[in-house]
């Protein structure tokens, strides 16, 4: 489709007009109205929340985002029925998943499409990146790339095992896998 095709179907289609800027943001659920509540959020007093967490790292479900965020990572191999797309344009599947994930369970979702689709990267990626999320969510990875993908890092996860007491969802990872959250929320479609 051409550029000035595209432009004048995504002027009028209704489609395009909601997908227009993305359908996503990220807010500050505290407010920021005065130098106390910047110095509360930021510095110095984060200081307090952070030595916290060093010594208590399943602290971090309650005083982060990690309690409640999940991640929603796709190479963009097998979107839906549209197949191997690529990571750009699977961004709006990816996108709408995490919208499900806030509007039907009340869990905020992160959409992270990947520009690789080396089993051995995308593990390593997601493994670098769990410590910011409660769980990670699979998406719309190609077979057996999938499999291999869910099952590399879930092995990965289960090597780093520390026993916890906190009773917010967690894995059964440890630094520098910590997520505190369940490995088993990886999906994929094949």
């Amino acid at each position: 489709m051409s550029s000035s095709n595209l432009d004048s179907i995504a002027a009028t289609d209704p489609v395009f007009e909601l997908h227009r800027g993305g359908k996503m943001a990220v807010v500050a659920t505290v407010p920021l109205t005065s130098r106390e509540d910047l110095s509360l959020a930021y510095t110095p007093g984060v200081a307090q929340v952070c030595e916290a967490i060093a010594a208590e790292p399943d602290l971090a479900a309650e005083y982060t985002w990690t309690g409640h965020t999940v991640a929603v990572v796709s190479d963009g191999t097998a979107v839906l029925g549209l197949g191997d797309i690529g990571p750009r344009a699977a961004m709006p599947v990816m996108e709408g998943k995490a919208v499900l994930f806030k509007q039907f369970g009340g869990v905020d979702a992160v959409p992270i499409c990947l520009d690789t689709q080396d089993v051995d990267e995308i593990i390593s990626v997601v493994t670098a990146l769990a410590p910011s999320f409660g769980g990670i969510n699979l998406e719309d990875i190609s077979a057996p790339a999938a499999s291999r993908s869910s099952g590399g890092w879930t092995r990965r996860c289960r090597s780093r095992s520390s026993t916890t007491t906190s009773t917010a969802p967690r894995s059964s990872c440890s630094p520098p896998c910590a997520t505190r959250s369940p490995c088993s929320t990886a999906r994929s479609k094949t």
